[in-house]
């Protein structure tokens, strides 16, 4: 039987501090999403500002991204290089750059899902969430 580490509160706050810390230094209005490693949500913050559909769009590249355990810009790739026939994968919907694993000793624990500015914008706070676990 295998042991997985798992995220805990403390993991997600520490997450979502540094994510909105990276935003609002860049003067970012987005929204933060993690979920755990079956997607399942876990944090949702949508910072002053955000659009309201951040909050959906963030939330699924998030789940994507945990499913996936990959991050999404890999699926917008695919599907911008031509392979349209992925848009009907099963319970993946958020398929634009902004989702990001959370991986410990090769197992996701989970994912950010970030949107609201460009998607290179959305990963790097995604990225500086993360990065808080010292990962």
């Amino acid at each position: 039987m295998q042991h997985q580490a798992t995220l805990e509160l403390s993991d997600l706050k520490a997450i979502a501090a540094a994510a909105e810390a990276e935003a609002q230094k860049n003067q970012w209005a987005v929204t933060i999403a993690i979920v755990d490693a079956g997607g399942h949500p876990l944090w949702l913050q949508r910072l002053d500002g955000a659009a309201p559909i951040s909050a959906h769009i963030a939330q699924a590249k998030a789940h994507s991204a945990a499913l996936g355990r990959r991050e999404t810009k890999g699926f917008e790739d695919m599907i911008n290089g031509g392979r349209t026939s992925f848009l009907s994968a099963p319970a993946i919907q958020g398929m634009l750059e902004g989702g990001v694993p959370i991986v410990k000793d090769g197992h996701c624990l989970g994912a950010v899902g970030v949107s609201g500015v460009k998607s290179t914008e959305d990963v790097q706070v995604a990225r500086a969430g993360i990065a808080a676990l010292g990962l």
